[in-house]
């Protein structure tokens, strides 16, 4: 079946609050497990995207926010000592990566985040993957260049 590009304004405004409280619970889910390992929420996504060593300009573009934040972000994860700067091959820019402490934790947070998840708790397996597609295909459409006419000038 072919996407409605034109739903109604009712099935439109039901599906982003819908999309909105699932976000809300996510987030305190989240929260509250981040809480529990002392970190902030901005801390524990830090270290769930640092899988491999990363520039501070492409986290702080993960993390939607200004790079003088990551900066203070990566000062006090590196005072807790799970975080590093090292030279990338360009010896002008730092790049962060995880310390074996920076890994155990990373560790212990991404199974307590699974574990911890009210949001997709009453869905089964198979429900949770449909839904992970159906979410892909709404991100995908969000990143076409001609969305909302900013790409294409036909």
């Amino acid at each position: 079946m072919a996407p409605d590009p034109n739903p109604s304004l009712e099935q439109a405004h039901a599906l982003t609050g819908k999309l909105f409280r699932v976000v809300e619970l996510a987030r305190s889910d989240f929260a509250a497990v981040a809480a529990e390992l002392d970190l902030t929420p901005l801390q524990a996504r830090t270290l769930l995207w640092l899988e491999h060593p990363s520039a501070m300009r492409d986290l702080a573009g993960h993390l939607a926010c200004d790079a003088s934040n990551v900066t203070g972000l990566a000062d006090r994860l590196e005072r807790r000592g799970v975080v590093e700067r090292v030279a990338g091959e360009d010896r002008r820019v730092k790049l962060l990566q995880l310390t074996d402490e920076g890994r155990r934790l990373r560790g212990r947070l991404a199974r307590r985040v699974a574990a911890g998840s009210t949001v997709s708790a009453r869905l089964t397996a198979s429900e949770r993957a449909q839904l992970g597609g159906l979410l892909d295909r709404m991100l995908e459409t969000g990143r076409s260049p001609d969305h909302h006419g900013t790409g294409s000038s036909s």
